[in-house]
């Protein structure tokens, strides 16, 4: 049984079980410790009887710049999910769902329109995860990966951005039922 709890600096020595998927982004110390400092309640952990780290997430709440706002690419207040992981041996136990729930809890805590967050078009898995949770591609940005993990002579990888309106999205504003027929970008993406 796991339990789940905010993330605390000693944590980054037992992400190891976590970070070894080659689908998860691996980022310095200083990445993970600014999350920290900004947004605490976007990044919980999972964390096994024995006090191991089996699964994160790391989030944060923000906006486009002011000068993006006449932007047709403009994003508004929104939850951003950074990285949520899982450790190979607890996948499938619902661990990423209950991750993915806090975090859109303190979406709505903190008046974000949506959550949104960048996939991989090959991860399927990923993708239907998040499907199931409510997500939906709102548009596809081109090459925003610098590899492609299935083709390492390719140039890169395109992403899918996908969001989950909130309550305060009354009319679906950030939501698009054709989301994989709108290209962007990666100098598009805020």
């Amino acid at each position: 049984m796991a339990s789940f709890r905010q993330f605390y600096p000693t944590d980054l020595d037992k992400f190891a079980k976590c970070n070894l998927d080659p689908l998860t982004e691996t980022y310095d110390l200083s990445f993970y410790l600014q999350y920290y400092a900004k947004w605490p309640s976007l990044f919980q952990v999972a964390e096994d009887p024995h006090g191991n780290i089996i699964g994160y997430i790391m989030g944060k709440l923000e906006s486009s710049p002011k000068y993006f706002q006449y932007s047709e690419h403009f994003l508004p207040w929104h939850a951003h999910i950074t990285a949520l992981t899982v450790a190979p041996e607890a996948r499938r136990l619902g661990i990423g769902k209950i991750l993915t729930e806090k975090l859109e809890v303190a979406a709505e805590a903190g008046n974000a329109w949506f959550v949104d967050l960048f996939v991989r078009k090959s991860n399927t898995r990923a993708i239907n995860f998040y499907e199931s949770m409510g997500y939906s591609v709102y548009r596809v940005v081109k090459d925003y990966y610098g590899d492609d993990v299935n083709d390492p002579t390719a140039q890169g990888e395109d992403a899918y951005d996908m969001r989950k309106p909130m309550s305060r999205d009354k009319t679906l504003k950030h939501h698009r039922e054709d989301g994989r027929k709108h290209e962007v970008q990666p100098e598009d993406v805020f």
